[in-house]
């Protein structure tokens, strides 16, 4: 479930819970009103009281009282009010139920009433609603007493609205019953509306909530076998899967100690010797892709020193999976490795580009040189073509060569063909060079190894064969030399195919690099110079090593200079061991040998490109080994001295392991 759809049913709940809490919170509230109701229901009842009698009270214009007023007098067709008002005359004139006026004489008074008086009510039981106007006597002349009879017209109709009720009131209704009729009936209509605001808002409350429910239920329910299935095969699924438990991964095989004591001056049970052991870091190894597979060459990345990348051959055993193999290790990541890249051939040869930290380089069984890019998926982003433009035979050996603005992929097949290559364009090489020895008997190709430029040269190379021996190559015509193979300097010295080469490298106050280092199947390791560019030879001449290192037990697969020190390199060979050699220190045997593993033969050896401390070996049982030298790789200011009085020694002795110079010419001439 992705973070926004668990942020969203977070949401849904918290606001299903404030519904649920909004509606405790007024339950609770309904409750603690109707226990103080009661004893606010006095103050409330006459605050309404008064209201309502504000109402009535309206309605008696002229300073009535509202007792002597009935209500019906407002109601069309109920009885008009009846008065008695007193009328000019000695008699007063009083009105009836009939409308007519009657005459009443004063007998025995000598008193006459006039207009001006004051008004009260009567107290006639039978007249209730009639209005009694009395008049108060005055003196004045005698009057003509008049009968007449009076009509009453008929009133205008008045219609009048109340916005709450309208209710025609009974004449047998008192006002004081029909005021608590009408106080009742506010009290109720009140209630009832507070009821139906209620019930309302319950209502909608409730279906929210239903409404959140379902949804909180529809993104949190049970998936079928068949969504589960799917969503476990999205690509988007697999990445975020594979990305994330990189990083997991990466965090808990951080060697790091969390609890180590800073306040302990050093640590405890430590020697002299801990710092010249050699210790094997971790192993690299990963069941579906290094089963029944060997590596065949490995290679360390020059921008992250975590990184390694190792090539392997085909799985006989497997006939689903790619032929061809590259992987991509980090040693912050031990289960798995970090990138994987798949071939169509057995991928014999791979390295990192110095120049571009994201692109790797790979030759094949099938003559193909293919480009992998880590930023892109497991196929390959660029491939030669399979025609006779490029390789058709297996490349055993690549190298990449010159600077960061003209460089060169230069590789070689087992038929004599080397190319180069720019590394943006594999459509066709961009220059072939068929390597031709006119002395061999049958056919003239070179089988080639490999292959190894000295540092700071990008034009003359160094070639082992599987005939044993070494020979020097120009890509173009240079001063004395033309383009192809010397075939007049033949490096002769092994028994049989020469599987490593390796050139001393450019470092330090003296130049050694004109020293390389080979490995064969023939059991030893051989030291040579290589002789001048300036002084080819013009006939044919056998170059002899400069001594012989006769200490392994089986087929040595690879040697090594190291990269920062100047006496040592390595060896790997069939038993599975990993010889270390510091010239200055002994000629004879190796300061360090390790069985390494299972002790199934280590087919390739390469030092890590800064430090060199540590060696990544690559397994014929399809496991990389990672293993750390400690102070061995770091070299005193003297070793560069040694390392001349060495070399001189081995050169000036006149005997290399019983092999000289002049012997070794006296032997190829014999022949």
């Amino acid at each position: 479930m992705s973070d926004k759809r668990r942020a969203e049913i977070e949401a849904k709940k918290a606001k299903l819970e404030a519904i649920r809490k909004a509606r405790a919170d007024r339950v609770r509230a309904d409750t603690e009103r109707r226990t103080t109701e009661i004893g606010t229901s006095a103050t409330a009842r006459r605050e309404l009281d008064d209201t309502i009698n504000n109402l009535l009270g309206s309605s008696t214009r002229g300073g009535l009282d509202s007792r002597d007023l009935t209500p019906s007098s407002s109601i069309p067709g109920s009885p008009a009010l009846r008065d008695t008002m007193s009328l000019p005359g000695p008699s007063a004139l009083s009105m009836s139920g009939s409308g007519r006026a009657s005459r009443q004489s004063d007998v025995g008074s000598d008193r006459v009433t006039s207009l001006g008086t004051t008004l009260s009510p009567s107290t006639n039981s039978a007249t209730d609603h009639v209005i009694e106007r009395t008049m108060i006597p005055r003196s004045y002349p005698d009057l003509i007493d008049v009968e007449q009879e009076l009509f009453e017209l008929p009133q205008k109709e008045r219609v009048i609205y109340n916005k709450e009720v309208q209710t025609t009131a009974m004449e047998t209704d008192s006002p004081r019953e029909y005021e608590e009729e009408l106080r009742q009936r506010i009290y109720k209509e009140r209630d009832n509306d507070v009821e139906a605001e209620k019930a309302r808002r319950d209502k909608e409350m409730e279906e929210e909530s239903v409404k959140l429910e379902q949804e909180i239920e529809q993104e949190i329910r049970e998936l079928s076998e068949e969504e589960r299935a799917s969503i476990l095969a999205a690509p988007e699924f697999l990445e975020f899967v594979e990305q994330s438990s990189k990083i997991l991964q990466r965090a808990l095989n951080d060697g790091y100690d969390y609890i180590r004591d800073y306040t302990i001056g050093a640590d405890a049970g430590g020697d002299d010797s801990e710092g010249k052991r050699v210790k094997r870091v971790c192993e690299f190894f990963d069941e579906r892709y290094g089963k029944n597979r060997s590596i065949t060459d490995v290679d360390w990345s020059p921008k992250y020193p975590e990184l390694s990348v190792s090539s392997y051959n085909k799985n006989p055993a497997a006939l689903n999976e790619p032929d061809g193999i590259v992987a991509v290790w980090n040693l912050h990541l031990l289960e798995r490795p970090e990138f994987v890249f798949h071939s169509q051939s057995d991928v014999l040869s791979v390295t990192f580009s110095p120049f571009h930290s994201n692109l790797i380089f790979g030759g094949t069984y099938s003559g193909q040189i293919l480009l992998w890019d880590t930023r892109s998926k497991h196929l390959p982003v660029l491939k030669t073509p399979l025609s006779a433009a490029g390789h058709t035979h297996p490349v055993y050996a690549m190298q990449m060569v010159g600077t960061q603005n003209a460089h060169n992929l230069i590789t070689s097949s087992t038929d004599g063909t080397v190319c180069s290559w720019l590394v943006d364009m594999l459509a066709q090489p961009q220059e072939t060079l068929e390597l031709i020895h006119a002395g061999h008997n049958k056919t003239g190709e070179v089988a080639i190894t490999c292959l190894d430029f000295p540092d700071n040269e990008t034009t003359t190379f160094w070639i082992g064969t599987e005939e044993g021996n070494v020979y020097q190559a120009n890509r173009y015509d240079r001063a004395g030399a033309k383009a192809g193979l010397n075939q007049y300097d033949v490096y002769k010295g092994h028994s049989g195919p020469v599987m490593g080469l390796h050139f001393h490298p450019l470092v330090g106050p003296v130049d050694f690099s004109d020293l390389y280092l080979t490995s064969s199947v023939d059991w030893t390791v051989k030291l040579w110079r290589a002789k001048s560019l300036a002084k080819p030879s013009t006939t044919p001449h056998n170059v002899a090593p400069l001594y012989s290192f006769d200490e392994a037990d089986d087929y040595v697969y690879d040697v090594k200079w190291h990269p920062a020190h100047p006496a040592t390199f390595g060896t790997v060979d069939g038993s599975g061991k990993f010889d270390l050699w510091n010239l200055n220190t002994d000629t004879e045997v190796p300061v360090v040998s390790t069985t390494v593993g299972s002790g199934r033969a280590i087919n390739k050896l390469q030092w890590d490109r800064k430090e060199g401390r540590r060696a990544a070996l690559g397994g014929s049982d399809g496991r990389l080994y990672i293993y750390d030298i400690g102070d061995m790789a770091i070299p005193r200011e003297s070793e560069w001295t040694d390392m001349q009085k060495t070399v001189a020694g081995i050169v000036g002795g006149g005997q290399a392991n019983g092999v000289a110079e002049g012997e070794a010419a006296r032997s190829v001439s014999a022949r």
